[in-house]
């Protein structure tokens, strides 16, 4: 099937990325299921899988939040009031709006890795894109959020008291890339205020 680039390109204009691992299926139930679905945004989810394992995280997703939620597959347009979710064992990017699948070297051990993730969203949607790192282990998300922040973006970990494991969000903190760092029951609360201050 042959995509209209510019018609993708011009879907959304903002883009709220989310990244977890160790902890994060919960996690990220718990932000999106405050997440209304009307929100004028595109929401993407890495979530650390092995390769070898299907993830049910679209469905789940799709049973308890009030947004459509898919399985990224390369070349899906980003729409708003919508949740895409990383394939594992493979990277997912935004390019011209739309969604490429790759199978490039892992980063921090990971693929599909938060930072490659980020560090597309930020390309292509620059002050437009808010980094959400959730709970996990090792140091994933931390580049992207400074990718994020230094494109004019917003980003927000999950705080300690909250994480099952916090890893991933102290490492953001640890390097500066972080703007807000709350507790999971408030995230989507900010999430919302900052798509909308607009």
């Amino acid at each position: 099937m042959l995509l209209n680039v510019n018609h993708c390109a011009n879907k959304v204009r903002k883009v709220i990325v989310i990244a977890a691992s160790a902890g994060g299926i919960d996690a990220i139930k718990q932000v999106l299921r405050r997440i209304p679905a009307d929100l004028p945004a595109a929401i993407i989810c890495v979530q650390h899988l092995q390769g070898n394992h299907r993830t049910y995280l679209p469905e789940y997703l799709a049973r308890n939040t009030s947004l459509r939620a898919y399985l990224a597959e390369k070349g899906m347009p980003l729409e708003t009031g919508t949740i895409y979710v990383a394939v594992p064992g493979q990277h997912l990017c935004i390019e011209n709006g739309c969604l490429v699948l790759n199978m490039a070297e892992p980063v921090h051990n990971v693929r599909p890795a938060a930072d490659v993730l980020f560090a597309s969203a930020a390309q292509s949607f620059g002050p437009d894109v808010i980094g959400v790192v959730l709970t996990g282990t090792g140091c994933d998300g931390a580049g992207g959020c400074q990718l994020i922040k230094a494109k004019g973006g917003i980003t927000i970990a999950q705080d300690e008291q909250t994480s099952a494991y916090f890893s991933m969000p102290k490492a953001a903190i640890a390097v500066g890339a972080i703007d807000y760092v709350l507790p999971l029951e408030g995230i989507a609360a900010r999430i919302v205020e900052l798509v909308e201050q607009e």
